[in-house]
């Protein structure tokens, strides 16, 4: 049984750094791809970074650049998103989310099997 608990988030400045995690209680996370997307006020929710699980490989959207940095603990089963130089248009709800058994880090959200139930980042200018 996957179960996904986001933690992290909270009110900060423009320009502020925050380290969200997402912890899994089940026993498999080793085997799964992890991902983080996001959902802004109003708008849809969009892909933000995802990790492989074999490889420790990473991808994130281009909008995002080198100021996020997902990573993953396999002893601890759980990944991390590192946000740095925060800005307004960060504010959103971060969602962490979970693939089947050996499946891929890709940027599309219906190739993930489970999701968390979110943490609000919200960035004051």
């Amino acid at each position: 049984q996957v179960q996904l608990i986001e933690s992290g988030g909270g009110l900060v400045q423009a320009g502020d750094s925050l380290r969200l995690s997402c912890a899994d209680s089940g026993r498999t996370f080793n085997t799964r791809a992890m991902a983080w997307f996001r959902q802004a006020p109003g708008k849809g929710r969009e892909f933000v970074s995802a990790i492989s699980w074999r490889t420790g490989t990473y991808h994130s959207v281009d909008s995002v650049n080198e100021r996020f940095i997902i990573s993953r603990d396999n002893a601890k089963s759980t990944v991390y998103l590192q946000i740095n130089t925060l800005k307004p248009e960060d504010t959103a709800v971060y969602y962490c989310a979970a693939s089947g058994e050996y499946g891929s880090h890709t940027r599309i959200e219906q190739e993930y099997d489970y999701w968390g139930q979110g943490t609000q980042v919200t960035v004051s200018s």
